[in-house]
């Protein structure tokens, strides 16, 4: 009895989780916008659930900063400004420096050769979604990339924070990329540039190639300065 009563539990988190990951994804490809409402009843009979783990998956991505609660009218998506977008890149940007600073070529000396192929296999992905101009498979190989490439030095919440800024960075962009005629003129396609610079522990090529993709995102969405 104990054990199916576990059973039932990994199954309802599982699920929570599938149904946040899901959100997140149509919030990033843009189908649920900023400033969208819904509720609890409507996401589950969207995915034929119950109520309890959409709730559950609604909280967990109030708590990442993706949605906010309408008191007594249900859940939006979080409408990011410019000056929200300038912060995170500079947020990002200042962890990603202390990380070079504090010790990113014994991080690399000491990560198997494995996991850097599988960035580099990553990158390529991402690049290859970028030249053609497919922003909602680029968002995904996009955030993986980064995701690996931060788990290099084996700090959680370093890497969870910068998954996190990504996400929301993402969301912002996202609607204006959507309205440029040439997308693929407007999408970053460094990332095998970025893999090769570490794989060959080149870490100033890293950094300026690092640089440059800040700046990219500033000058993409018209923040900069």
């Amino acid at each position: 009895m104990a054990a199916g009563g576990d059973s039932s539990v990994i199954r309802r988190s599982t699920l929570r989780q599938q149904i946040a990951d899901a959100l997140r994804d149509e919030i990033l490809a843009g189908r649920l916008p900023c400033g969208h409402p819904f509720t609890v009843k409507e996401i589950a009979e969207q995915y034929g659930v119950s109520a309890t783990p959409v709730r559950e998956a609604l909280l967990d991505l109030c708590a990442q900063g993706l949605l906010d609660v309408e008191q007594h009218r249900g859940y939006k998506v979080h409408a990011f400004t410019s000056d929200d977008f300038r912060a995170m890149v500079e947020a990002r940007t200042l962890i990603i420096e202390g990380i070079f600073r504090s010790g990113a070529d014994h991080a690399l000396r000491a990560t198997p050769a494995g996991v850097l192929v599988s960035i580099r296999r990553r990158a390529d992905e991402a690049e290859r979604a970028a030249r053609a101009g497919d922003l909602d498979v680029l968002i995904g190989y996009d955030l993986r990339f980064w995701r690996e490439l931060s788990g290099i030095v084996h700090n959680a919440y370093i890497s969870d924070f910068l998954d996190r800024i990504r996400v929301q960075t993402w969301m912002f962009a996202v609607p204006l990329l959507r309205r440029q005629a040439d997308l693929r003129s407007h999408l970053w396609q460094g990332h095998g540039a970025l893999a090769d610079a570490l794989i060959h522990h080149d870490l100033p090529t890293a950094q300026r190639l690092i640089a440059e993709y800040n700046e990219h995102s500033l000058a993409l969405v018209g923040t900069r300065g």
